[in-house]
């Protein structure tokens, strides 16, 4: 019984310690904010309502339109699908409200694929191979960026990270230590299994 008990301890303490190691990543690269020329800048999308990007979507589109006229690349890219019964594609969505906010159009590429981050990342590789484009920096959630990045390196793509610092997602500590968490689980779930985890009956 002791032993068994020492085992059952040894590997609880080894969970504990791999989730905090991996929620201290997550919280470090939600930090990283990487500004150098690269190819294409890289939006993945949310919500959408009818053609009208969520907030926490403004919020990822508004700092990619900033770091667009920093230079940091010549284009935008937008990716994401649409669920069913919807107009849009959260591509088109978040490509609309670009050009609304004086983006040129041939600055904007619209991929309208992909239901959560790994089917994204599938619709984004084969555009960046057709092109010759090999860098690119992800812009989404602080707290999503560290599992995106491992996403983008798994399809052969060069990422770093810039990630939006306004809306819903950083609204106060408690939302932020929701999504660490969150993001640690889901994070550690993709390199176990390959595959999106799924909360509240969508995929991410």
């Amino acid at each position: 019984m002791k032993l068994a008990r020492r085992i059952a301890a040894g590997l609880l303490a080894a969970v504990l310690l791999v989730f905090g190691v991996t929620a201290f990543r997550v919280w470090s690269v939600a930090r990283e904010d990487h500004r150098g020329r690269v190819d294409a800048i890289v939006v993945l999308g949310a919500s959408q309502f009818d053609g009208r990007p969520s907030n926490v979507f403004k919020a990822r589109l508004d700092h990619a339109a900033t770091l667009l006229h920093a230079g940091v690349a010549p284009r935008v890219i937008t990716v994401g699908g649409s669920l069913a019964g919807d107009r849009f594609t959260e591509a088109e969505a978040g490509a609309r409200y670009l050009r609304d906010q004086g983006v040129g159009a041939d600055d904007v590429l619209a991929i309208g694929k992909g239901n959560d981050t790994l089917q994204s990342m599938d619709a984004l590789a084969p555009v960046m191979r057709e092109h010759g484009w090999h860098g690119v920096v992800l812009v989404t959630d602080p707290w999503h960026e560290l599992r995106s990045r491992r996403m983008a390196s798994d399809h052969r793509i060069k990422a770093t990270t810039s990630p939006s610092r306004s809306g819903p997602a950083v609204i106060s500590r408690v939302t932020e230590a929701r999504y660490v968490g969150r993001e640690t689980v889901a994070y550690l779930y993709y390199r176990l299994f390959h595959r999106s985890a799924e909360y509240s009956g969508r995929a991410v």
